[in-house]
Formats: C-alpha cells, sequence, structure tokens
C-alpha cells in the first residue's frame, strides 16, 4: 500500500470512515457472501472501509435478499459500520428502519422515492449518513439541487438487483459528470459506484472520481478476502493520488 496519498492527505481509521474525502474506501458487498455466515463473513474482511449489505425486496428489483432483522443481527456481530443500499419500493417508509437496525449509512433510490429531501435529512437527523441512488438510466443533472442534503452519492455501474454482473463502462462519463457537480457545489461528499466493482475496473472509476467502491465477488471471491480489500484500496489510492479531480481540492 501507498504510504499516503498526494496533496497532502494523511490516513487514520476514524477519519477514513466518517470524514474522509478523496480517499478510496471499500465496502464489500455481502451480497456475494454465505449467507449462512454472515458473522464469519463480516468478520473476513476486517479492514474493510464499511460492510455494504443489499436489501432487495422483489418489487423495486427483481431479487429478494433480507431485511431489517438481519441487518440488526449484522449490526452485533460486527465492528465494521454497516452501508446498507435499500433497493426497494417505499424507502420513504423503510429508510429510517434501518438507521435504528444499525445501519450508519442509508442509500435509498431516487427513482423510488417520493421525497427525497425530506427522507435524506430523516436519515440524518436519526445520525445515519444519507445517501441517494442512481441506476444507470437515470441522469445525474436533474437532481443536482439535492446534493448539499446528501452525504453520498451512488452511482450504479450495472443494472441492481443481483451480483456478479459485468461492469457497464458506458458509466464512467456520468461518474465524472458527477464528480463536476460535486465540485460545482464546493460538496466534500462521497461518490461511490456499485456493479462490476474490480481488479480489471477500480482504476477506472477512480480516474473518473469515484471514492468509494463496493466490491462483492472479487472480494469474497477472493482466497483472501482481507487482503483483496487492501488491494483494490492500494489500487484506487494509486490512482487517486495523481487525479486532477482530488488535487483540485
Amino acid at each position: 500500500m501507498m504510504n499516503g496519498p498526494a496533496c497532502g492527505r494523511t490516513r487514520t481509521s476514524v477519519l477514513r470512515t466518517w470524514q474522509s474525502w478523496g480517499m478510496a474506501q471499500i465496502n464489500p458487498s455481502i451480497l456475494s457472501a454465505d449467507f449462512a455466515r454472515l458473522a464469519e463473513e463480516a468478520k473476513a474482511v476486517q479492514g474493510a472501509d464499511w460492510l455494504h449489505v443489499d436489501v432487495m425486496d422483489n418489487h423495486f428489483v427483481p431479487n429478494l435478499t433480507l431485511g431489517v432483522p438481519v441487518v440488526e443481527s449484522l449490526a452485533r456481530a460486527t465492528d465494521t459500520p454497516l452501508d446498507c443500499h435499500l433497493m426497494i419500493e417505499d424507502p420513504d417508509r423503510w429508510a429510517p428502519r434501518y438507521v435504528e437496525a444499525g445501519a450508519s449509512s442509508v442509500t435509498f433510490h431516487v427513482e423510488a422515492a417520493a421525497a427525497p429531501v425530506r427522507l435524506a435529512r430523516e436519515i440524518r437527523a436519526k445520525g445515519a449518513r444519507a445517501s441517494m441512488a442512481l441506476k444507470p438510466a437515470t441522469p445525474i443533472e436533474p437532481f443536482e439541487d439535492l446534493l448539499p442534503e446528501l452525504d453520498m452519492l451512488l452511482i450504479m455501474t450495472v443494472e441492481p438487483g443481483f451480483g456478479g454482473q459485468a461492469f457497464l463502462d458506458i458509466m464512467l462519463p456520468k461518474i465524472r459528470r458527477t464528480r463536476e457537480l460535486i465540485a460545482k457545489h464546493g460538496l466534500q461528499m462521497w461518490l461511490q459506484v456499485d456493479g462490476g466493482v474490480s481488479a480489471s475496473t477500480i482504476e477506472q472509476c477512480a480516474e473518473a472520481g469515484a471514492d468509494v467502491f463496493v466490491a462483492g465477488s472479487a472480494v469474497y471471491g477472493a482466497a483472501d478476502p482481507a487482503e483483496a480489500v487492501r488491494a483494490l484500496r492500494a489500487q484506487a489510492e494509486a490512482v487517486t493520488a495523481q487525479s486532477s479531480w482530488a488535487c483540485d481540492h
């Protein structure tokens, strides 16, 4: 791993988890883990910045995963903060429940939210980071005014619903445009990518402006998941250290 990113940035575990910006964060997705051994699988990626929890309801996306009770159990089983990605209908009703269950970051889909500003403020008021996700076909520009209400924006780089899909490189311009909008408003918010992130795609995402990376099979399919996390972070940080979007701020 590099000694540290360029532009005078330093790393501490607390800053990486809660306050870092322009640093690479790796969020292993338990969608690719063994659901019969979730507590053990969470421990297998100790050193990860967050644990990404995909919640699917078989309505917003054609798959069914887990819900509030599992998140509550997982929160008790790991010290790694939980990043819950809600691929569900009616997130306005359910998102606050995931904060109460122990999630430290909750992402709702703008395509499903009835009142995204109100929802983001409610998530924040309950003590979690508020994040908004966009499916591949959803443009970022109509939601520019919402950015100050968010702590993170998630650009899906596959169609949501299933793990193991191939990365959609046509999303790279969208990541760049989103990073430009974040800079335009002077925001120190995180830009997350989810879908097909691996050793062969993470550098493209980092160069485009992403600083939070959800990786499923690239981590849990590795012989040593913890080492896979470290290797992916090192790759992303090497690119970020040289990127204009990070060093200009």
